[in-house]
């Protein structure tokens, strides 16, 4: 019998990655509400995963941390004999910078950031940089997104991507000559935002998707049925709470949950493996984030490759999710405007760090 191990699929050009990437979001300092994160048992964790063929890791400049950590696991895969090495992962980090200091923004600063990255992550390249800019009206986004160009050229990135563009902000991108292989944004069954002009985009320049929130930060799963309210446990709940308040409601979330629950019945797996399986199998898809908090969960991801959805199945999803609102805007419009979405999100996370160089 063979053994089941994650899928793969080709980004970029002979760059390839597991199509569900492990999230180290949820590792961040500040992130979670309640329990600690232990990270012996993340970093256990992530061994097995990697065995598995769960071989992409997502972090970001501003996860506080998390950088260091993927750095120190990449050191663990070299002094090991056994087993994949490093070379054998791929690490996707982000380039994030400040809202405060987006007018000071500048090839100096770009390049020290990744500088740090590399250093922080123990790469002699970056496997791939997802550039995000907070507010579209501050100029500047396609100057950095051209040096960002630059230190790829000097073979410090291997590929471009971005995180949260809208459609119109990436097409400038794209049309000033970036090779923007990848946008990762928020897509799942609560939030279809990416359908209304994000994806045709996609299917237009030859992008691919790469989704975060694909679980809602675990809100789509068993423990969740039959419950009448939930208490956020962590930054990322907060967000996903407003999310579903703003789409299904609750009573059109407790009515999926069932939905999905028969669904991963007959399939003899989980909802959330319905779920994640769900959006994958949208047009331009190339891999979803799920986080990384423990190690419970490794064999239960690679259940999400042991099925598939049928025509039917999809199409009872479907309509169910029609009958509810969908979330306003284009991608990350509501984050950028909304006084109730911006609260959630810390746009100067990293105050000391991400200053621009001095001058000397």
């Amino acid at each position: 019998m063979e053994t089941l191990t994650a899928q793969h699929i080709e980004l970029a050009p002979g760059y390839s990655i597991s199509r569900v990437i492990n999230g180290c979001w949820q590792l961040s300092q500040g992130h979670a509400l309640k329990a600690p994160v232990d990270f012996d048992d993340v970093c256990y964790g992530f061994h097995g995963l990697v065995e598995r063929g769960f071989t992409t890791f997502d972090c970001g400049d501003i996860y506080t941390g998390v950088e260091e950590f993927l750095g120190s696991f990449v050191d663990e895969l070299k002094a090991s004999s056994e087993g994949p090495g490093p070379d054998d992962i791929q690490i996707h980090t982000k380039y994030v910078p400040d809202l405060d200091i987006l007018a000071q923004v500048d090839y100096a600063h770009t390049s020290s950031i990744i500088e740090r990255s590399l250093t922080r992550l123990h790469r002699e390249a970056l496997d791939l940089v997802q550039f995000h800019w907070w507010d579209y009206s501050v100029p500047g986004y396609v100057e950095t997104a051209l040096n960002l160009l630059k230190l790829k050229e000097q073979g410090k990135i291997r590929n471009i991507g971005v995180t949260n563009f809208d459609a119109p902000h990436l097409k400038e991108i794209v049309d000033a000559g970036v090779p923007v292989v990848s946008c990762q944004s928020q897509f799942s069954m609560f939030d279809r935002r990416p359908q209304y002009r994000l994806i045709p985009y996609f299917l237009e320049a030859g992008i691919k998707h790469v989704c975060y929130g694909t679980l809602s930060g675990g809100l789509l799963s068993e423990r969740m049925m039959g419950l009448a309210s939930f208490d956020p446990e962590n930054r990322s709940q907060v967000k996903y709470m407003q999310v579903l308040e703003d789409s299904l409601g609750w009573n059109g979330y407790q009515r999926l949950l069932t939905l999905l629950k028969d669904i991963a019945d007959a399939h003899g797996v989980q909802l959330s493996h319905v779920a994640t399986r769900y959006i994958l199998d949208q047009p331009t898809v190339a891999a979803t984030i799920i986080g990384v908090r423990n190690s419970k969960h490794v064999d239960d991801n690679l259940k999400i490759f042991s099925f598939d959805l049928t025509p039917a199945e999809k199409d009872s999803i479907t309509a169910l999710l029609d009958e509810y609102p969908r979330l306003e805007g284009d991608c990350y419009t509501l984050e950028r405007e909304s006084p109730r979405y911006k609260g959630i999100i810390h746009m100067n996370v990293d105050a000391t760090e991400q200053q621009p160089p001095q001058a000397s």
